[in-house]
């Protein structure tokens, strides 16, 4: 009876302290997402959502994808689960949209609906102190999270040495899909900073190339022509290579007709 009381009240507390209450199993919490966000409720996420079709640029199975292919979807809200094991949390999913499933084997704590901010914060720690695929696989909920400016925190973690290296790569590709000017500075900050390691700065290179309306492409042609790493110039250049961005084209010429 005291046991079940003391569950009872941490599981009114924070999140972190309500997920940290829940006994190992799976534990649920869902979310508002921000607009444009959509998904089928099972392995498709998009971030074009348009009158019930997701649209070109979308998570699927774990895989991105960009392209005209379109497929019925609905806004909202994110659903996390967390996987915890040993008081540990093992394995992060993330579903838009839909309904929860029955657990298999029943041990299934749902914190039901939680603000978005909350969920932001809880998720964007998760990824800053777990190891292995629950701190890599915890960044892309937080930067689905409606009406949270999470791109502060994804530079910080994209940064920080200490975090797993795929954690710090997943936060830099949605550094890059997180909306402004000061998201796209913050990808060039990376790509130059002297101290970030070679596979960091080449997905910061990626990420700059996936931003909508050509965005990057003025960060790439700078970065093409004179930074420092030849491995980062050529990745810059491959991803010039895809945008058929008159700019690039004209960088391109400029190269091959240099004495």
């Amino acid at each position: 009876m005291i046991a079940s009381l003391v569950l009872a009240l941490a599981l009114q507390g924070s999140l972190t302290d309500r997920v940290a209450a829940a006994p190992d199993g799976e534990v649920r919490f869902s979310f508002a997402t921000r607009a444009g966000v959509c998904g089928n409720g099972r392995n498709v996420i998009s971030f074009e959502c348009d009158d019930g079709s997701c649209g070109r640029h979308r998570i699927s199975s774990g895989n991105y994808y960009d392209d005209d292919a379109g497929c019925p979807c609905e806004p909202g809200p994110a659903r996390v689960a967390l996987q915890r094991r040993g008081g540990q949390i093992s394995r992060v999913r993330t579903y838009v949209g839909g309904a929860w499933r029955p657990a298999a084997d029943g041990r299934v704590t749902d914190l039901g609906v939680v603000p978005a901010a909350a969920a932001a914060r809880y998720l964007l720690d998760l990824a800053a102190r777990s190891a292995g695929d629950a701190g890599r696989d915890a960044v892309f909920p937080a930067a689905l999270a409606d009406s949270v400016t999470v791109w502060p925190d994804l530079l910080r973690l994209a940064r920080t040495t200490a975090v797993p290296r795929e954690t710090r790569r997943s936060a830099v590709f949605w550094l890059g899909q997180a909306a402004g000017e000061a998201a796209t500075r913050g990808l060039t900050e990376l790509v130059d900073d002297g101290s970030v390691e070679l596979e960091v700065k080449e997905s910061a290179v990626f990420a700059l190339s996936q931003l909508r309306d050509e965005q990057g492409v003025p960060a790439l042609i700078r970065i093409a022509r004179t930074h420092a790493s030849p491995s980062v110039r050529k990745k810059a250049l491959f991803w010039l290579g895809q945008s058929n961005d008159p700019r690039a084209l004209a960088l391109f010429e400029e190269l091959l007709t240099k004495p």
